[in-house]
């Protein structure tokens, strides 16, 4: 049986979702592991066919309608009640389309406009309390996160663990926002706010709530190797959380500083650390310090050698994701033994 022959029974409801990844981590482990992966990627799925799209579009229309209806009946209400019913709705949606139906889009949508409507409610209801900013926005964000974590306990969303953690990092940021750290947004040098010495503070902190999601991806991607079920999407979403954080920080601080030389070595252990744990994501997000590190090495740079740049950019990428197994393997068979190793997604033959 294949993974997704697995899916299909497990969203019929012949079996459950622990009895199919069960079943297919037995597969593997009697089949050889890596031989029997499904492909040489991530597995993602963002849809799984037209017609949730289809289906996404008119839930869409349909949540506006319905936040269109009550405002007119919402009064002075209308930023309080209003947003709330709006989640409610999506919940009680989610019943049908995530629960019984499986969807994955349609679930997204609903898992945004529930956040959404969560956001609002909190922040209009903190803000007729007469609380400071400060603490409307962190009260605001935590019970947006609160909210969200509920969303995934009930509806095992890993999407939902994604909106979960930008509501955190709202928290993180509005514990950190003041007039001096927040001055290069007035002067357009948003890249300053990733430096650890120009903003310390909204620095550190995205560089630890990076952190903290990557611990928490690692969490969920360790309990899922063979990264069948909804704890590899899980772990999926905080590292994309995790990986502009992390690298950015990283890399805004070590280029201006001037240590484009150190710069180049931060992204070489960011590329083992992406082949280790089998996230792209990572490199992605260093793909735009990659290209600054190929002009530095290439010396002064004028417009025609930024198309050299660009070739040789692609060229890297392209390898690396062509050759991401092959690589992999290579560089696992060749570290000791670590904890955590074995519950790495597995690697094979570098053949």
């Amino acid at each position: 049986m294949t993974p997704e022959d697995l899916r299909a029974a497990v969203a019929a409801g012949i079996v459950t979702e622990a009895q199919a990844a069960s079943l297919n981590a037995l597969a593997n482990s009697r089949n050889g592991k890596r031989a029997t992966l499904p492909a040489e990627d991530e597995p993602f799925e963002f849809f799984r066919g037209f017609s949730e799209i289809f289906i996404s579009i008119g839930l869409v229309i349909l949540l506006a309608g319905v936040t269109a209806l009550l405002t007119v009946f919402g009064g002075f209400a209308l930023l309080t009640l209003v947003p709330l019913a709006t989640a409610a709705i999506a919940w009680w949606w989610a019943g049908y389309f995530t629960l019984k139906r499986r969807m994955t889009l349609p679930s997204m949508v609903l898992a945004t406009a529930y956040g959404t409507g969560i956001v609002i409610f909190a922040f209009s209801l903190l803000a007729r309390g007469g609380l400071g900013e400060r603490s409307i926005a962190i009260a605001g964000f935590a019970l947006s996160a609160a909210a969200m974590v509920l969303w995934y306990r009930r509806f095992r969303l890993p999407f939902s663990a994604f909106l979960a953690g930008g509501a955190m990092l709202g928290v993180v940021y509005s514990l950190t926002a003041s007039a001096t750290n927040l001055g290069p947004i007035a002067t357009g040098n948003y890249r300053l706010l990733f430096d650890l010495s120009a903003s310390p503070a909204f620095a550190t902190a995205t560089l630890l709530f990076g952190i903290g999601a990557f611990l928490i991806g690692m969490w969920f991607d360790t309990r899922d190797p063979h990264r069948l079920g909804r704890h590899s999407a899980t772990a999926f979403w905080c590292h994309l959380l995790a990986a502009p954080a992390l690298v950015n920080t990283v890399a805004v601080t070590l280029m201006n500083g001037g240590g484009t030389g150190f710069l180049a070595i931060a992204l070489i252990l960011i590329t083992l650390l992406a082949l280790v744990i089998d996230r792209r994501s990572f490199l992605t997000a260093a793909i735009a310090y990659i290209a600054v590190v190929i002009a530095w090495v290439m010396g002064e740079v004028d417009g025609t050698q930024w198309i050299f740049i660009l070739l040789l950019l692609g060229a890297f990428i392209t390898a690396i994701g062509t050759w991401w197994v092959q690589l992999r393997g290579w560089i696992m068979q060749r570290l000791p033994d670590f904890p955590g190793k074995s519950s790495l997604p597995p690697y094979g033959s570098t053949e």
